[in-house]
């Protein structure tokens, strides 16, 4: 790293910490050229993926579309917000955990119905009614039925 005083290209390391929180690391440096002191800090940079559209078009990933995704099937629900933050934190980590430039906006769909699924029903299959494109009572009674053959455990959720 270079001094940022004499733009010398050799520094030296003199003491290394951790943050409390554990999120970045602080070093203090000396420059082997003018001997001047420096602090600088390491901390980890974290990209969300690209979102591909169904139509092709790429935009970045906006935490406050999941959010709404949730808020919408969920109005008038009585689900904990605590649940609901925990579901949306998930479902920000598994796109994390892909390590993926780009993901298919289906994906994340796929993501929220399944929290969703846990979560509420009725819920679920709101967001599975726009989601999918339902487009007719047939559908619905098709998502109906494959929804009563899944228990909802909010409990374990919690945790």
């Amino acid at each position: 790293m270079k001094c940022p005083f004499c733009k010398g290209p050799d520094t030296q390391v003199a003491d290394t910490r951790e943050s409390e929180e554990g999120t970045s690391i602080r070093r203090r440096r000396r420059c082997l050229s003018c001997e001047k002191r420096f602090t600088t800090y390491e901390t980890v940079e974290l990209r969300m993926p690209q979102v591909v559209k169904q139509n092709g078009m790429r935009t970045q990933f906006d935490k406050e579309k999941l959010n709404t995704s949730f808020s919408r099937a969920l109005h008038k629900r009585p689900v904990p917000t605590e649940l609901v933050d925990k579901a949306i934190d998930r479902t920000i980590q598994r796109v994390f955990a892909l390590g993926e430039r780009e993901i298919d906006s289906r994906q994340i769909g796929e993501m929220v119905m399944k929290e969703l699924l846990s979560l509420d029903k009725v819920a679920y299959i709101r967001f599975a009614s726009v989601y999918k494109s339902f487009q007719d009572v047939r559908d619905f009674s098709d998502a109906i039925e494959a929804v009563r053959k899944t228990p909802i455990n909010r409990k374990s959720r919690a945790g």
